[in-house]
C-alpha cells in the first residue's frame, strides 16, 4: 500500500467495509485516508472516421485520475460481462402522441439484445411521470415488455431525475455492465431529487447513460430544453451519448447503442497516489497511444477529497 503517515509516534491502521485504509498518529500528526475501492470503466473507442475500433491491448491505453498516471489492473475487450440494461421510458403528458412509436422501438430494442447477447444479459423497464414506477423486473423475456408498455397512459408531469436516481441505485446492486436508455422528450418538472444527486447516483453505479430523444435538440423561441441538455450532461460524463433521431428514426438510435454494447472495454484500477482536491469528483482522461483514436468513457468518478478545516484533527 505505500507508506500512508509519516512522523507519527504511534500509528493505527483502521480497515473499513468500504475497502479504505486510513492511518492516524497520537500525536500532532496529518490524517490521510485512500480509497482503494475498483474504479470501473466503460469503454468505447473510435477512429476519426467515427468507426469502432475493437482491438486494442491494455498496453495501449493510459489512465489518470486527478491527473496522476495509474496501473490499469483489469483489462477486457469486448467484454463478455453480463449487461444489465434498465430502460426508462417517458409516459408524461408531454409524451402521449409519441408514446406508441417508443413502445414499439423499446420492444424491438429488447428482442435484438436478448437474441445476440449473452445468455445472462438482463433488462428491466421502468416508467416516470409525475411519479416512477417498476413496469418489468429484471428479465430475458422480450415479451414482457411488449405486453406491459401496451397497458402505458402518458399523463401528468415528469419526473426525470427521480427516475434516474431510482434506477442508479438499483444497478448498483447488479454484477456485470451497467447501462441506462432514457426514453424521454427530455423535460423534468416534478423531480425531488436534483440533478446532481441523479448524476452521482449513476456515477455510483458504473451506469453509462444512453438517452434517446423524442424531440430533436433545438433553440426555438420559447421552448424550454434544459431538460434535454441536462440530459446530453448525463451522457457526457457517463460515456454514453445522446441520441435525437426524431420520432420516426427511433430504430436506428437503438441499433446504434447494440453496437456500442457489443464492442465496449472495460478497464479498472486502484487509484493510488491521487492528489485530492476540495470536489469529490475526481476527473479522468483515458486516452490511446494513438492520438488518432478517440476513447469514449466517463469523466470521473466521486471519491475522496481534502478534509475540510472542521474536520483537521485538533492539535
Amino acid at each position: 500500500m505505500g507508506r500512508l503517515c509519516s512522523k507519527a509516534l504511534t500509528l493505527s491502521l483502521l480497515i473499513f467495509a468500504s475497502g479504505s485504509l486510513m492511518c492516524s498518529a497520537d500525536q500532532d500528526d496529518t490524517t490521510f485516508r485512500v480509497d482503494v475501492k475498483l474504479v470501473r470503466l466503460i469503454a468505447t473507442v473510435k477512429d476519426n472516421n467515427g468507426q469502432l475500433v475493437g482491438d486494442l491491448r491494455k498496453d495501449d491505453v493510459t489512465v489518470a485520475d486527478n491527473g496522476a498516471p495509474q496501473q490499469i489492473t483489469l483489462f477486457e475487450k469486448h467484454t463478455a460481462q453480463p449487461l444489465s440494461v434498465a430502460i426508462l421510458l417517458d409516459i408524461s403528458g408531454s409524451t402521449a402522441k409519441e408514446m406508441k412509436y417508443q413502445t414499439g422501438a423499446v420492444a424491438r430494442f429488447v428482442n435484438a439484445l436478448f437474441r445476440e447477447g449473452n445468455s445472462d444479459d438482463r433488462a428491466k423497464l421502468w416508467a416516470f411521470n409525475w411519479q416512477v414506477s417498476e413496469e418489468v423486473p429484471w428479465t430475458r423475456n422480450a415479451g414482457r415488455f411488449a405486453d406491459r408498455m401496451r397497458h402505458l397512459k402518458a399523463e401528468a408531469g415528469t419526473a426525470l431525475y427521480d427516475a434516474i436516481w431510482f434506477a442508479g441505485n438499483d444497478l448498483s446492486r447488479r454484477e456485470g455492465r451497467h447501462v441506462m436508455i432514457v426514453v424521454s422528450d427530455g423535460g423534468n418538472t416534478v423531480s425531488a431529487k436534483d440533478f446532481h444527486t441523479a448524476l452521482e447516483s449513476s456515477h455510483d453505479a458504473d451506469a453509462v447513460i444512453y438517452p434517446v430523444l423524442t424531440m430533436p435538440i433545438t433553440a426555438d423561441a420559447g421552448r424550454n430544453i434544459g431538460g434535454e441538455n441536462a440530459l446530453t450532461t448525463f451522457a457526457k460524463t457517463t460515456g454514453g451519448k445522446v441520441f435525437a433521431p426524431g420520432i420516426n428514426n427511433l430504430d436506428e438510435a437503438f441499433s446504434e447503442i447494440l453496437r456500442d454494447l457489443r464492442t465496449q472495454y472495460l478497464i479498472g484500477f486502484y487509484p493510488r497516489n491521487v492528489p485530492l482536491t476540495k470536489d469529490r469528483f475526481h476527473r479522468l482522461e483515458v486516452k490511446t497511444k494513438n492520438p488518432a483514436l478517440q476513447v469514449i468513457t466517463r469523466t470521473g468518478y466521486y471519491g475522496d477529497a481534502e478534509p475540510s478545516a472542521s474536520s483537521a484533527p485538533r492539535r
